[in-house]
C-alpha cells in the first residue's frame, strides 16, 4: 500500500514523502496515530502543490539573496566610534551595529547572526566582513572604522 507520510519515521521516511508499506502495518499502526495517510489522487494532489509551493519559497529566497548580494558586494561602510589617541575604540564594533548601518545605508535587512567578522574589531581601520544571505550565497563587503 502507498502512503504519504505526516511525520517523520524513523527507518521508513521523512514528512511529505510517499512510500510503499505493508497494509496491516498501514491500518493498525500508520493510521490511527496519524502518522500518515493514503495516498489517493487528493493526497497525492496535495503533495504535489506543497512541493510546487516549497520550490517556489526557495526560489523567491535564493532570488532575493542574488539580487542582495548584487547590491552589497564591494561596498564600503563607514562607522565612527570613539576612540583613544591611539586608535583604540572604546568597546567594540559589533555584528549588530554593522546590520544596523547596513539598514540605514542600503536598505537590506541582514540578521546579525549572518555577519561573519574576521576578528573583533577593536581598532580604528578598514576590515572585510562576510554577510552570509542564503545557503551558498555570499557577499564580502568592507567596514572602515575611524575615530569620532
Amino acid at each position: 500500500m502507498k502512503v504519504v507520510l505526516l511525520q517523520d519515521v524513523k527507518a521508513l521516511g521523512k514528512k511529505g514523502e510517499l512510500v510503499t508499506v505493508n497494509d496491516g502495518y498501514a491500518r493498525n499502526f500508520l493510521f490511527p496515530r496519524n502518522i500518515a495517510k493514503e495516498a489517493n489522487a487528493q493526497a497525492m494532489n496535495e503533495l504535489r502543490n506543497a512541493e510546487q509551493s516549497k520550490k517556489f519559497k526557495t526560489d523567491t529566497q535564493i532570488a532575493q539573496a542574488n539580487k542582495a548580494k548584487a547590491e552589497l558586494e564591494g561596498s564600503v561602510f563607514v562607522m565612527s566610534a570613539k576612540a583613544g589617541q591611539n586608535g583604540k575604540l572604546f568597546g567594540s564594533i559589533t555584528a549588530k551595529e554593522i546590520s544596523a548601518e547596513i539598514k540605514k545605508q542600503k536598505g537590506i535587512d541582514v540578521d546579525k547572526r549572518k555577519i561573519t567578522l574576521s576578528s573583533d574589531i577593536k581598532t580604528c581601520g578598514e576590515y572585510d566582513v562576510e554577510i552570509k544571505l542564503y545557503t551558498g550565497i555570499a557577499a564580502k563587503v568592507k567596514v572602515e572604522v575611524k575615530a569620532s
